[in-house]
């Protein structure tokens, strides 16, 4: 075969080949385009799922039902960057879900640099919730997310820019228009469908749960914990406790309450007092859940504390007195006319095995609360 002979034949094999690989990577497209057009995001009403025991004083505002194309979007929302006055900040930046959606800082950094007053609190079970903020001054997930949005030392944008910045994006008038009807997109359609999200982070399967079912064994230390942590400490009566359920009983662990828990004779932050103005509000805060607590460090509203156990120490051996200080904390002990409550070692640890019960690893890893647009969370949806 000669030169020009050998040279047409490769060519033409080049070609049949090369045809060949245009065409499975026009199939590959095609099949890419079909999967994502056959998998649209999911509409109707968001069925919100929890155990019986949790109750059903839940709180959403008839403006704001819940619907899967809403939490869809405020979960995208949730983790957007557009919506900070500087393109690098989301809502996850401090409330990140492997922590049980707190940053792990004692306080936060905004878009300025500047640190916020006060740690950032965990996000599970806030459908139950009627006050937010750790002075309680926000009355719904929807006023209280306008704050760390517009606050210039948090997100830092106004709400009117947010919602100019999302509207030149291809993706985002689309998903309003699913959820809203049109693709006008505001500031108060932005938070409502955060709020939606943000309802359905339900934390509601750790060891604590699984054994209210019967589906877990506690440890003897565990169990022991759970009593002195349930007990208010009876010295004439033999009976020990630490006097934690009085705020955070029942199995939501918390109740919606303010409390001055002592660590300060004379508060430096005024609490609830800044809206009350009144003296018994000195210090005074909303006391948070301890689902997850042991992920959600450091602790208090100041980030004092770096550890469960200096928690345990501060309320077994160190609450200070002051004119507000909740009554519940004054002469509570475990020994007879004593002044503080005066754990021993043993029971410290054995609170702290209880508290590490109420881990919920399923609430911490479930894709469906996830940025969407990471793999896992792509994939699951």
């Amino acid at each position: 075969m000669n030169t020009g002979k050998k040279q047409n034949l490769f060519a033409k094999v080049w070609l049949k080949k090369s045809h060949t690989l245009l065409v499975l990577f026009i199939f590959m497209i095609l099949l890419s385009g079909l999967s994502f057009t056959s998998n649209p995001v999911e509409t109707g009403p968001y069925n919100l799922v929890y155990p019986a025991n949790f109750g059903n004083r839940i709180s959403i505002p008839a403006d704001n039902p819940t619907t899967k194309q809403g939490v869809y979007l405020g979960r995208m929302l949730f983790y957007e960057t557009r919506l900070s006055a500087n393109n690098t900040l989301s809502c996850n930046s401090c409330h990140q879900q492997n922590k049980a959606f707190t940053d792990g800082l004692a306080l936060s950094k905004g878009v300025d640099g500047v640190l916020t007053p006060r740690n950032s609190m965990s996000l599970a079970n806030l459908l139950w919730a009627r006050k937010f903020f750790w002075d309680g001054r926000a009355n719904g997930l929807e006023e209280q997310a306008v704050t760390p949005l517009t606050n210039p030392h948090e997100m830092g944008q106004s709400l009117a820019i947010s919602a100019q910045k999302l509207s030149k994006t291809a993706t985002y008038p689309t998903l309003f228009k699913l959820v809203y009807g049109d693709e006008h997109i505001t500031g108060d359609r932005i938070v409502k469908a955060i709020s939606q999200f943000e309802r359905t982070l339900i934390s509601a399967n750790s060891r604590y749960d699984q054994y209210q079912r019967g589906a877990y064994k506690p440890t003897d230390d565990e169990l022991k914990g759970m009593e002195l942590f349930n007990n208010g400490p009876q010295p004439e009566k033999g009976i020990r406790g630490a006097n934690c359920g009085h705020c955070h009983g029942g199995p939501k662990t918390y109740m919606e309450l303010f409390h001055n828990n002592g660590l300060d004779s004379l508060p430096k932050d005024s609490g609830i007092a800044s809206f009350t103005h009144l003296q018994t509000d000195q210090g005074r805060f909303k006391v948070p859940t301890l689902r997850n607590i042991a992920l959600t460090a450091p602790y208090m509203h100041d980030g004092r504390f770096k550890t469960l156990a200096e928690v345990v120490d501060h309320y077994s051996d160190h609450i200070l007195e002051s004119a507000s200080l909740s009554t519940f904390l004054r002469g509570e002990s475990n020994e007879v006319g004593g002044k503080s409550l005066k754990l021993l070692p043993i029971e410290k640890k054995q609170i702290i095995a209880f508290l590490n019960m109420l881990t919920d690893s399923t609430f911490i890893n479930n894709p469906e609360f996830a940025d969407p647009n990471s793999l896992t969370a792509k994939t699951k949806h």
